[in-house]
């Protein structure tokens, strides 16, 4: 088997498969980024697993072309399986793998295909989402369903909570999915293509809170964008982050705060009050609203945004 994978949210699938009875030939994963404050190469948290486990490693730019490609190729792997790796495959990668291209996706498909399931069932206040394994084809996230695992979201998740128990449902699920094609043919249920939705990638713009919005929308937005990247907004001019944040009752002009507490700080919305939980001003460290009011002193009028 041939794993594929970036994200810290791959890492369980791997470790699971790893694991298993079923040999990792090769672990593929992007090329060392420059990150951090040196700005130095960093790896993958796939990369840093695979190593910690002793497995053969590709760190590539790309598996559709050059010696990505022919790295995946020589490694003659019976499954393909596909974790949160953020490129689409081209049929000549997906054609490799002697039994089937398997991709585990966070989230029931059709519901939610595209690159941020996690994020898209936090801003649309879903109670319930999932784990799919599909057998890979040339589409995003359009193929046909081998397995599915239903995961509750809980009222204090945030994408960092809730992406990291759908990665590990999704693991054992994966494993799930392997012994049974081993066991020999499947029978995946194709997908209807009516009932699918969408979740594309969130951009800057998508981050920025819009106060003409309901503050349960912009609550939601919060949860979906926490830890990383954030949800953003201007506090005096500057850029402030917010990672956590409730809905309280409040009436005013959207974007302005309406009151300050010695433990907060409320800003008024197209609808509801939106609650400040936990900022970070820029260059500052993170912060609960108590620290924010002691710190720079809102004052009920002053406008945020």
């Amino acid at each position: 088997m041939a794993f594929l994978g970036n994200d810290a949210w791959s890492v369980p699938s791997l470790r699971a498969l790893a694991a298993s009875r079923h040999p990792v030939v090769l672990v593929v994963t992007r090329a060392p980024k420059p990150a951090g404050r040196g700005n130095e190469p960093r790896s993958t948290p796939v990369a840093e697993e695979a190593r910690r486990l002793g497995l053969e490693l590709a760190e590539v730019e790309t598996v559709r072309t050059g010696p990505g490609f022919k790295r995946l190729a020589a490694s003659v792997p019976d499954v393909l399986a596909v974790v949160a790796y953020g490129e689409i495959l081209p049929p000549t990668v997906l054609h490799l793998p002697r039994v089937a291209p398997v991709n585990l996706h966070f989230s029931l498909l059709p519901e939610l295909r595209g690159a941020a399931p996690v994020q898209t069932a936090l801003l649309a206040g879903m109670e319930r989402t999932g784990v799919t394994t599909i057998l890979m084809d040339k589409g995003l996230d359009t193929g046909p369903i081998i397995l599915q695992r239903e995961v509750p979201i809980l009222p204090d998740d945030d994408a960092g909570s809730l992406g990291a128990r759908l990665a590990e449902v999704g693991a054992e699920l994966l494993v799930e999915t392997v012994d049974l094609l081993a066991a020999g043919p499947v029978a995946p249920r194709p997908q209807d293509p009516s009932l699918a939705t969408f979740a594309p990638r969130f951009g800057p713009e998508d981050r920025r809170l819009d106060w003409s919005n309901p503050a349960r929308l912009l609550a939601n937005l919060v949860r979906a964008l926490s830890p990383e990247p954030g949800a953003t907004t201007t506090f005096r001019g500057q850029p402030l982050r917010v990672l956590r944040a409730e809905v309280v009752p409040a009436e005013g002009e959207p974007g302005t705060i309406v009151e300050v507490r010695k433990d907060g700080f409320v800003v008024a919305t197209a609808d509801g009050g939106f609650a400040p939980r936990l900022v970070q001003p820029a260059g500052k460290r993170v912060m609960d609203a108590r620290d924010f009011v002691n710190g720079y002193r809102p004052q009920v009028g002053e406008r945020l945004g």
